[in-house]
């Protein structure tokens, strides 16, 4: 076939082809151009990229003739909010769009390379600030399946292309990307509205004193607290000026305290001296790192999941509305000694009345065998008993010999269902790597205390039979009369759940409640020192 020949069947054979440019072809344009040669910080985000204009043949996605459309600047306008958002606009060329825009005024007729330099930095900036709404800077990947909640976010370029590019709505489009629950919603106005605080200037400091300021005391920084206490909405706008720390003043510190997690006796100390003095910029940084933890849940579960968010002691069971239909205190693991609750998800299984406590090995060895060694009597005493690996129980007597294979690991402890029994009369099971569950506990008196951080790194509820009446709630026989009389019966008893219960252990110092009330929390894990260091370095390296 002669050269002439073969040029005339390729021409025709290119009338049927979609007009693509691929990365290695000779680029005509000065988009193609740029596209690729690119390099973003992340080779996927080249790849990505190049998806995204490659099926026009690298035509201009954000300018018509060398005019912006009105889908991008909506966009841009999303970009320069995304602080709003519980973002960082400076990873989206936030303070860099008016600048870039003023070059494309028509009258200053832009240039192909000016066009193609804004089109390209639009779409990197898009598709990093869609990917962060959605998924989270940080994405540890905790709680979201990689592949996201919606078809349209498993692919980044096509979602651009096809909500965005020529959206109706841009703002619509990109809202339906964040996570659909209503405490999302309230913990983005409570940011938005803690940054229009911070932007009334800094809140007063308060000296604290050596000792607790008391109610009905004299109080040189009444005038002071009262402004704080004022501008946070614990104090009235309109409550008159105090002379002395009592009537109103009070009032506002014990709603202070109650949304601080602290005791709320109307006395300053030590703490609630910390606390007012905590600066707006902290409260805003709490609920941003919250908001990046909302981020990370599934959009949808397959039925109503229970949550326990670790620093604020709480568990709440969820509807199809995702509003509370229970709520109770918990116990959690210690912040001390390695005992911290895990932050994970799981599916809750099974429900046992009456449980055995299975000891762990850590706690046997480094707990109940020093107490054995010094009272042989100890395992009787507490209800506890020696099985050996076929979960035989052990009669013979403790002794040195049965101490050591205790230690060693031969023998293991376990205590007797009852009262008593460390799980108190049930509990809850959503198997997991971490040997984590609910429980009930005989030592009712730790839920009466502000911060409960005393457990192993199980969690203990305050309310075990109201709990169990809601997790077994498909089932018409477990009456509350049932629950009852199976914590209080012989015989342990363990109840499969027809359908798995989602559970969450999650992990949020600012929670905004139904009634829009925002209560901050301690960071007793240092998790939000851990993650606020992660969003630092992901930023550094965009």
């Amino acid at each position: 076939m002669n050269r002439t020949l073969l040029i005339v069947i390729l021409g025709i054979l290119s009338v049927f082809r979609v007009p693509t440019v691929s990365a290695d072809a000779d680029c005509q344009t000065a988009l193609c151009r740029l596209v690729t040669a690119t390099g973003q910080p992340n080779p996927e985000d080249d790849e990505r990229i190049r998806k995204f204009y490659e099926p026009t043949a690298y035509a201009p996605a954000w300018t018509r003739a060398g005019v912006v459309t009105e889908q991008a600047k909506a966009l841009i306008d999303a970009l320069s909010r995304a602080n709003d958002k519980g973002l960082n606009a400076g990873d989206y060329d936030g303070s860099d769009w008016d600048g870039r825009l003023s070059q494309l005024d028509p009258a200053k007729a832009p240039s192909e390379p000016t066009l193609a330099e804004f089109d390209l930095a639009l779409t990197a900036s898009a598709m990093r600030y869609v990917s962060d709404l959605h998924f989270g800077r940080a994405n540890p990947g905790l709680f979201h399946a990689a592949s996201g909640t919606g078809e349209e976010l498993t692919d980044l370029p096509a979602f651009l292309r096809q909500r965005l590019v020529d959206a109706a709505d841009v703002k619509t489009a990109l809202d339906s990307v964040e996570p659909p629950y209503p405490g999302y919603r309230r913990t983005r106005q409570a940011l938005q509205h803690y940054i229009a605080l911070a932007q009334q200037g800094a809140l007063p400091t308060l000296t604290a004193t050596v000792k607790p300021v008391e109610p009905g005391a004299p109080y040189s920084d009444a005038a002071q607290l009262g402004a704080i206490l004022r501008r946070l909405g614990d104090l009235p706008a309109d409550a008159p000026e105090p002379a002395k720390y009592d009537g109103a003043l009070v009032g506002a510190v014990k709603q202070f305290q109650l949304r601080h997690g602290l005791d709320p006796d109307g006395r300053i100390g030590k703490t609630t001296f910390a606390q007012l003095n905590t600066p707006l910029s902290r409260r805003i940084l709490q609920l941003q790192l919250s908001m990046e933890r909302w981020r990370w849940v599934p959009h949808s579960f397959p039925r109503p999941p229970i949550v326990v968010n670790i620093p604020e002691f709480r568990l709440r069971a969820l509807n199809a509305a995702s509003q509370t239909d229970l709520e109770m205190k918990v116990v959690v693991g210690s912040a001390y000694g390695g005992h911290e609750t895990p932050v994970f998800s799981a599916d809750m299984k099974y429900v046992v009345f009456r449980p055995y406590w299975d000891v762990p090995f850590s706690i046997a060895r480094s707990e109940i065998a020093p107490k054995l060694a010094k009272d042989h009597a100890y395992l009787q005493k507490n209800r506890y008993e020696l099985v050996d690996a076929h979960e035989k129980v052990v009669d013979t007597p403790v002794n040195d010999a049965a101490i050591a294979q205790l230690r060693s690991g031969i023998l293991r402890v376990r205590q007797v269902p009852g009262p008593e029994n460390a799980l108190g009369l049930v509990k809850f099971l959503f198997p997991n790597e971490h040997n984590v569950y609910l429980h009930s506990t005989p030592a009712t008196e730790l839920f009466s205390k502000t911060r409960r951080d005393f457990s192993h790194g199980c969690i203990r509820v305050e309310k075990p039979a109201d709990l169990a009446a809601w997790v077994l709630q498909d089932k018409p026989e477990w009456t509350p009369e049932h629950i009852q009389d199976a914590m209080n019966g012989a015989e342990t008893l363990q109840v499969t759940l027809d359908k798995p219960i989602p559970v969450l252990i999650v992990y949020a110092t600012a929670v905004v409640l139904g009634s829009g009330e925002v209560r901050f929390f301690d960071d007793i894990y240092k998790q939000d020192a851990r993650l606020e260091l992660a969003l630092a370095k992901s930023a550094h390296s965009r």
